[in-house]
């Protein structure tokens, strides 16, 4: 059955990127349909899938478009002690509450393929910012480096994901907001 639909396309990629964020950004991943998706972009229903598989390769594809997004912003802050972590943190949850869409994506495991060889190293390149920042941290400060990893990341994804979910009044400024929470959980040293 032919739709009349062309399948060519000027970038058939990037229009149903956007038009899956869009679909996640107002209904949630559940939503995504490459028939629907293909509809949106005025394309023949099969085409998205020469380009993404399934559903799987679509989100996919938007979590490792995210991570690198996300890796950017982060590459934007030099490491070297705790104010450049804490700004890691902000730039991380200011990725977040720009990104929305990718951030509900990349944070859903179980709807991606986690051996994507794109996402992978966008993913990579994300955690070795933080590691990084971690690092650059003294030593007496930081205690732990995996533990300190996962507290830095808990504390700017906990913020960001409840300043998404309307779990907290929104801040007028959320990086100010975050990085008065950050200092005040980072102030004293490190107890064992």
């Amino acid at each position: 059955m032919t739709t009349g639909r062309p399948y060519h396309h000027g970038d058939l990629r990037r229009a149903v990127l956007a038009a899956a964020l869009d679909v996640v950004a107002s209904d949630g991943i559940g939503a995504i349909s490459l028939r629907d998706l293909a509809r949106r972009a005025g394309v023949s229903h099969a085409a998205p899938a020469h380009h993404f598989g399934d559903k799987t390769g679509l989100l996919t594809a938007i979590a490792a478009e995210g991570y690198g997004l996300l890796a950017d912003a982060l590459a934007e802050v030099v490491p070297g002690d705790l104010d450049a972590l804490r700004e890691l943190g902000v730039r991380y949850v200011l990725f977040a509450l720009a990104h929305p869409a990718h951030f509900e994506v990349m944070n859903r495991p179980h709807a991606i393929d986690g051996t994507d060889p794109e996402l992978l190293r966008q993913r990579a390149r994300a955690g070795a910012s933080l590691r990084g920042g971690v690092a650059g941290v003294p030593a007496e400060r930081r205690g732990d480096p995996d533990q300190a990893v996962l507290a830095a990341w808990s504390l700017a994804h906990g913020y960001a994901a409840l300043h998404l979910s309307g779990g907290i009044p929104a801040a007028a400024d959320p990086g100010a907001t975050f990085r008065v929470m950050a200092g005040m959980l980072f102030a004293g040293p490190v107890e064992g």
